[in-house]
């Protein structure tokens, strides 16, 4: 600050230097001066300068000392007072600002909410007419047309469901609701949604659950599962999905692994980017890129870490893996 102070002042302080230089000069040049009394004054001049510069600096930084220390928010309380007509300036000038922002961002805050539940009342109301058709594709004796309307279906039911969910995830901590959940019952419900998909396809699920049940919320644990189940079936062709529970050093461990294309190795760092969709199959515009990163953001708010094996050709392994129980506690009082 003293350094930012100085070359602030560095125009004044020039001006008091040609000033002693000044005096300096005269003195050489008339002979009825004392140069030694001169000496004697510029030095005097020189100490009181100095002093008088420690007690503006202490006095002129303390409200850009403040500026600079405070939070970078919108709260206009910690905008300290200022006293110079400059400082008085400034502060007017910030507090008009940041109130000017804080309505737009009311404003526009209030305008997201509308919008988020326009669209959710708008998924609601589609999922009725959606059930509707499920229904009636029993109806269909030609299995082959029955087939791909269900899956047309169920893709537009995943595509739903995942925009219903991305809506509601800035707002995820309200939503929380811990409790003990059987995994059997929930990883079934799931099975059955992707059924008619995976007969297509000719993939079965060998189901391994060493550890019953976990702590977490039923309904984002549901989402995440569907999720990497959804990205099992979709890579794989003709081939077991292994869902396997079980626990390791204290913390209960989730594993959904495919036979299928795999994953680059160039890629695993970036598979929970938003919108990142692979280098692989580029073309694929099926692939929106947002299961894995809503996923990833899910298993963020429950303190759920997400583990990836994979090897181009072979398989992936994604494991979801439990806080242990304790640390609820850190997410309760979230």
């Amino acid at each position: 600050m003293i350094r930012k102070f100085l070359l602030e002042k560095i125009s004044w302080i020039g001006f008091f230097l040609i000033l002693q230089l000044l005096a300096l000069l005269i003195a050489y040049v008339d002979t009825n001066l004392a140069l030694s009394s001169m000496y004697y004054y510029t030095f005097l001049s020189s100490l009181l300068f100095l002093i008088f510069l420690f007690i503006r600096y202490q006095k002129e930084t303390r409200f850009y000392r403040e500026m600079d220390d405070r939070a970078a928010n919108l709260d206009v309380t910690t905008i300290p007072d200022g006293e110079s007509p400059f400082e008085k300036i400034t502060e007017t000038s910030m507090v008009d600002q940041m109130e000017r922002l804080k309505k737009e961002s009311s404003h526009n805050q209030s305008l997201l909410e509308q919008e988020k539940d326009d669209m959710l009342a708008w998924i609601h109301e589609v999922k009725t007419p959606l059930t509707s058709m499920h229904l009636i594709f029993d109806r269909i004796s030609d299995q082959k047309t029955r087939s791909q309307l269900t899956y047309e279906w169920l893709r537009i039911h995943l595509l739903l469901d995942q925009q219903l969910h991305k809506k509601r995830m800035p707002f995820i901590k309200n939503d929380l609701y811990m409790e003990e959940i059987q995994l059997e019952p929930l990883i079934f419900s799931e099975l059955k949604t992707l059924q008619s998909w995976c007969i297509q396809k000719g993939i079965g699920f060998d189901i391994d659950l060493e550890v019953a049940s976990v702590l977490s919320d039923s309904k984002w644990l549901a989402f995440m599962l569907r999720q990497l189940l959804t990205n099992a079936v979709k890579y794989s062709e003709a081939s077991e999905i292994m869902i396997r529970s079980f626990e390791d050093n204290g913390q209960t461990r989730l594993a959904v692994t495919d036979t299928g294309r795999g994953i680059d190795a160039r890629d695993l760092p970036r598979i929970f980017d938003k919108g990142f969709t692979s280098t692989l199959a580029h073309h694929d515009h099926a692939a929106t890129g947002m299961g894995l990163y809503l996923t990833h953001k899910a298993a963020d708010s429950l303190n759920i870490n997400i583990e990836v094996d994979s090897k181009l050709g072979e398989g992936t392994t994604f494991t979801l893996v439990f806080p242990k129980r304790n640390d609820f506690v850190e997410i309760r009082d979230q």
